[in-house]
């Protein structure tokens, strides 16, 4: 047990893509490092199990998981989205068309991705392929299906060249006009006025001000160049949920009940600002 463990700090939790390290900036090296006890996972899927367990009072989780973990609430305005391309939320096949895929490998470790592509599917392009859950391991995956979900960092390095790949949040703007959310923080209700001390917004506003640390950092695993890291960090993701974006999140949470990936739907609570 670690005893220096303050346990009257909020404990968050958050997966270590790039997509998030904005967000988590702050509370990593920023100005309030010192306010909560911060966990981190590769994996988005894990950070909801946290959550829904109490290993954690708030945590940035796939937005699907609103409506399978009972009492949790929104926090406000700060999401992980796009507008138009992600890049980092893929549908990858060798296929010239996904009309001609007859297998879908998913990487089940984003629940929201994996309910979008199955709506994508099912609602846009009129029938439904196997399903198969993998290991996010492109080869293996496409070894088995015909195309495979990929999201996160691994995403971002896919060649291009080498298959044809298939822009998550594009194919939603194609078939819906709207932007999508794909995680968004989430905060236990017996926890919400412990979490209400720690300001997520000004995390992301500090974090979003580091690019040039945050891109030292990440460049090395991801074989980028700064300028990719920070055009994706500043074009492609929103980290700000705007009414357009609501939109698109509420039509997603309605196509998610009417094809029964989510058992049912409430309103979006948010916590007061």
């Amino acid at each position: 047990m670690n005893e220096r463990r303050n346990d009257s700090r909020p404990r968050i939790a958050a997966s270590s893509y790039l997509n998030t390290a904005p967000l988590i900036w702050s509370f990593i090296l920023g100005s309030q490092r010192d306010a909560v006890e911060l966990f981190t996972d590769t994996a988005p899927a894990r950070c909801a199990e946290m959550l829904a367990r109490d290993e954690a009072d708030a945590a940035l989780v796939p937005v699907v998981e609103y409506h399978r973990i009972p009492n949790v609430a929104i926090i406000p305005d700060v999401c992980v989205g796009s507008r138009s391309a992600v890049r980092s939320v893929v549908l990858v096949t060798r296929r010239n068309n996904l009309k001609k895929v007859g297998r879908v490998a998913l990487d089940d470790s984003s629940r929201t991705s994996a309910a979008l592509v199955k709506i994508i599917f099912r609602e846009f392009l009129g029938f439904e392929p196997e399903w198969q859950t993998s290991q996010p391991d492109l080869k293996s995956m496409l070894m088995q299906a015909d195309a495979a979900l990929i999201i996160g960092d691994p995403a971002m390095k896919i060649p291009r060249d080498q298959f044809r790949v298939f822009d998550l949040a594009t194919l939603w703007r194609e078939f819906t006009g709207f932007g999508f959310v794909f995680a968004m923080w989430m905060a236990r209700q017996e926890s919400v006025e412990k979490i209400g001390l720690v300001d997520f917004a000004a995390a992301r506003d500090e974090g979003l001000a580091h690019l040039d640390e945050i891109s030292a950092e990440y460049k090395p695993q991801l074989g980028l160049s700064d300028d990719d890291i920070k055009t994706y960090l500043t074009d492609n993701i929103a980290f700000r949920m705007d009414e357009e974006m609501e939109k698109g999140l509420k039509l997603y949470f309605e196509l998610a009940i009417e094809h029964k990936l989510i058992e049912s739907a409430r309103p979006l609570e948010f916590i007061a600002s």
